[in-house]
């Protein structure tokens, strides 16, 4: 007691030169004569009041004095010096008094401190408070920060709310409990009344948690609720706090139950919920509907993305996204193969076919199954599965193969006329450079077929100052890694290996490895030349990066995922999860090649491959091996001599695949293996389909200036600009279609005061439309408004779109539009 008194006396003394001190219980005389007060004259007040006024008015009047008077305060007739009394202050050693000095509050306070006492009794409780208070205080905040304190939030009744929404998401209530306590449940609840509107006899946060999502649903979807519109801005806010992310969440997937809001959902068409997020629930019943519709060619391919994009707005979408891009991806597999006319008339003419259209039916086959794979929900996207499934294998890949099997059965030798053939890739795409002075970088990826260089290209593109143009070649036969590895390497003559393994020979080198490769490359490069696994290249510093640069002008890098996931048995399954990986494994690499000034870069590969993402029928294999000398055999070719021709396989002379020497090779026709065991047959590679045998050439250079900048987004005109209803109608517009140069551009809206105040809810959008249909990039957004509205009617707001400043959780303006507000709001509402 006595260093609390002490320090609300030297408070009181810093702004009053006189004191008065009555000890109405007669019990702090010896506080009073223990006291020590530097530089202040204590005086007892007994029956000498006008010496004493004589003496503090007269003789020092400017010492500080406390007066002490053991007794209550005299009646002001009584008392001689109540007008000394009424010019300074006086000390009160009652509690609450003692508090409300300890807090600098006025007597104002005196009732919420005598109804809330309990809670000023801990020394914890009242430094939290006294941090919080401001002298402009009213009673109102003094309870919004006591509500504070003990939720441990800020003094702010959304942050407040959030804080117990929190607590019973965890099946906690320290903090109800707490203000249970001390008295402030009821303030709460008449707070969450005035603000949000809830009403009830028995209020409770489960009850309110309830009522919120109740009501935010029936105002989507009926357009009405028991509410104010602060309580559906607050939803808002609280739903896309990352922070209250698991909150939310638990609560709405329990919420959901209590409101049966499956059984609501089962009486809804898909529209009226597209833009409502506020359950789990909502997401599986849009998802379902999308399957059957796609099951039942009910939708179009334009109108799956178009809801897909509106989902990626959803709360949930995170969680669902890989089963919104199968849908999506399987909806533009089908439409793509309808469009396919698979016919063709020559070699070069399939070849060029596949090239300009036919290749984009596996990307999009590619794309859904490895969204199938990562969604991991085999049951609800069985029916889908097998419906991609049978019309890849039977509609596309089957027919395809069989067509593209009979022009080569026509031709006598493996040639296209307008489509460079594997061997001719050096002196074609890499003599170039080196004639001109330029240093080269080429990376050759296994099985880096035609259509994922098509999906590196596109990505490529978006990248700042990078570009990119892909052209095919035509894979030497068979098509696999060693004789692929060698074609691409400088060479005059190219044959194969008679030593059972299917060794490659080039002018009398063996190419086998790394090693040997590097041999040849740097020879015809007269040391000048490299060739090195992409793996080593990546553990590499930049300066050791750079050295390397420097002693070279040209050097392959070897990379292998694709390949060396798909000829495993066990990893088969696993190859398109392969191929995702390695066009980001190869933007890493090229970025690391451009980051030491590699500015010409080549991509190509070996070969490409066929993937069939389930069990293979009896038909899918051919005749067992044919009579002959066979050297080598795999799933797609046969190496040997004097083979026996058979209808099933097509036969080839070295020098028809423009190969040295008398070693004959034969392929399966189609799509078909051969049998053999051990080995895997869903993803399979030798052979002379359009999958195998066009290899892509991606060549990228880096620019030296930016060329890519963000899609501009346009407020269209508005009719006018005054805001006379609880919402504000906005209609946004992409002013172009978004392409690899031209980049989406995110925007968050929301309306603002001039004091920088946000008076409504906020959305988030992602302006990244690629059609060149205007409509199509117009998107229409509602803006709540919230109460504090009203504080600025006949006053000019601010609508802002704000953006991400990248690599920060900060946003900065991008553009602002002014509105008048012009009515009161709450009144437009039915709640």
């Amino acid at each position: 007691m006595s260093n609390r008194i002490k320090a609300n006396l030297t408070k009181l003394f810093k702004n009053n030169r006189i004191v008065f001190w009555y000890d109405d219980n007669k019990d702090l005389r010896d506080e009073f004569e223990a006291l020590e007060l530097d530089d202040i004259v204590k005086i007892v007040l007994d029956n000498n009041e006008f010496g004493v006024k004589y003496r503090i008015l007269r003789e020092e009047p400017k010492q500080q004095f406390l007066l002490y008077h053991e007794g209550p305060e005299p009646d002001y007739l009584d008392n001689w010096l109540l007008d000394v009394q009424l010019a300074h202050t006086q000390f009160k050693t009652d509690q609450i008094s003692i508090w409300l000095s300890e807090l600098a509050l006025t007597s104002d306070f005196e009732e919420v401190l005598r109804a809330h006492a309990s809670f000023f009794e801990s020394d914890s409780r009242m430094q939290a408070l006294k941090s919080l208070i401001e002298r402009e205080d009213t009673v109102a905040d003094l309870e919004l920060k006591m509500l504070a304190v003990c939720t441990k939030s800020d003094p702010i009744l959304d942050l407040i709310i959030e804080a117990l929404l929190k607590e019973l998401a965890e099946d906690k209530n320290d903090k109800l409990i707490m203000l249970q306590k001390y008295g402030l449940e009821d303030v709460l609840w008449k707070k969450v009344r005035g603000v949000y509107g809830y009403q009830n006899d028995e209020p409770s946060i489960r009850d309110f948690a309830i009522e919120l999502f109740q009501s935010s649903y029936e105002l989507s979807t009926k357009g009405t609720s028991n509410l104010l519109p602060d309580a559906l801005v607050f939803f808002k806010r609280w739903k896309d706090n990352r922070k209250q992310k698991e909150a939310f969440e638990v609560l709405s997937d329990k919420c959901a139950t209590i409101l049966s809001i499956e059984n609501d959902l089962n009486d809804r068409n898909l529209d009226s919920v597209l833009d409502v997020d506020y359950f789990k629930l909502i997401d599986l019943r849009i998802i379902s509907d999308l399957i059957n519709k796609v099951l039942n060619s009910d939708v179009t391919s334009d109108k799956v993305s178009v809801w897909v994009r509106q989902r990626r707005q959803s709360h949930w979408y995170s969680s669902f996204e890989h089963m919104y891009q199968a849908i999506d991806y399987a909806a533009q597999f089908i439409h793509q193969l309808n469009q396919v006319d698979l016919t063709m008339s020559s070699l070069t003419d399939g070849i060029e076919r596949y090239r300009d259209s036919w290749f984009r039916v596996d990307q999009l086959y590619r794309k859904y199954v490895y969204h199938k794979i990562k969604a991991d929900q085999p049951t609800l996207l069985g029916q889908l599965t097998e419906k991609v499934q049978g019309l890849y294998s039977n509609n596309y890949l089957l027919q395809l193969g069989n067509n593209f099997s009979e022009t080569i059965h026509k031709g006598d030798k493996w040639r296209a006329d307008s489509i460079p053939l594997q061997s001719s890739f050096f002196e074609r795409y890499v003599r170039p450079f080196i004639t001109s002075n330029k240093k080269v970088y080429v990376i050759i990826s296994d099985a880096f077929r035609y259509e994922i260089a098509d999906e590196l290209k596109q990505k490529i593109r978006q990248e700042d100052r990078f570009s990119a143009e892909l052209t095919p070649m035509l894979s030497m036969l068979p098509s696999y890694t060693q004789l692929g590895m060698a074609a691409l390497l400088p060479h005059q003559k190219l044959s194969l290996a008679e030593d059972g393994k299917g060794s490659v020979i080039i002018d009398g080198t063996s190419t086998q490895g790394t090693e040997q490769r590097h041999k040849i490359l740097n020879n015809a490069l007269n040391g000048r030349g490299l060739a090195i696994q992409s793996d080593k290249f990546k553990q590499m510093g930049r300066p050791e990066r750079r050295e390397l640069f420097k002693d070279n002008d040209v050097i392959y890098f070897y990379h292998n995922r694709i390949d060396h996931t798909g000829d495993k048995l066990k990893s088969e399954g696993e190859a398109f999860v392969a191929a995702q990986d390695t066009v980001e494994e190869l933007i890493d690499m090229i970025k690391k090649l451009a980051a030491t000034n590699a500015y010409n870069i080549l991509i190509t590969a070996d070969h490409g491959f066929i993937y069939q993402n389930n069990e293979l029928d009896e038909s899918d294999f051919s005749m067992a091996l044919p009579d002959g000398d066979i050297m080598t055999s795999a799933r797609r070719f046969i190496l040997g001599k004097g083979l026996a021709e058979s209808p099933s396989l097509h036969h080839f002379t070295s020098s028809q695949l423009g190969l040295e020497g008398d070693i004959e090779v034969q392929v399966p026709t189609s799509i078909n293996r051969l049998r053999l065991k051990g080995s895997g047959s869903r993803f399979v590679h030798g052979g002379a389909s359009l999958q195998e045998v066009v290899v892509p050439v991606l060549a990228i250079n880096k620019a030296r200036e930016s060329d890519v900048r963000l899609v501009d987004i346009e407020v269209l005109k508005r009719q006018n600009s005054l805001i006379t209803s609880g919402q504000l109608g906005i209609m946004l517009y992409q002013s172009e279609p978004v392409t690899d140069k031209v980049q989406p551009r995110v925007v968050r809206l929301g309306l603002y005061t001039k004091e920088g105040e946000l008076i409504s809810d906020t959305r988030e959008i992602n302006f990244d439309i690629r059609s060149d249909n205007a409509r199509d990039r117009e998107e229409r957004v509602q803006l709540l408004l919230s109460h504090e509205a009203d504080n600025y009617n006949g006053m000019d707001v601010f609508l802002k779109l704000e953006e991400k400043v990248p690599g920060t959780s900060k946003y900065k303006e991008y553009q602002s539009f002014t509105y008048t507000i012009r009515r009161s709001f709450t009144r437009d509402f039915d709640f």
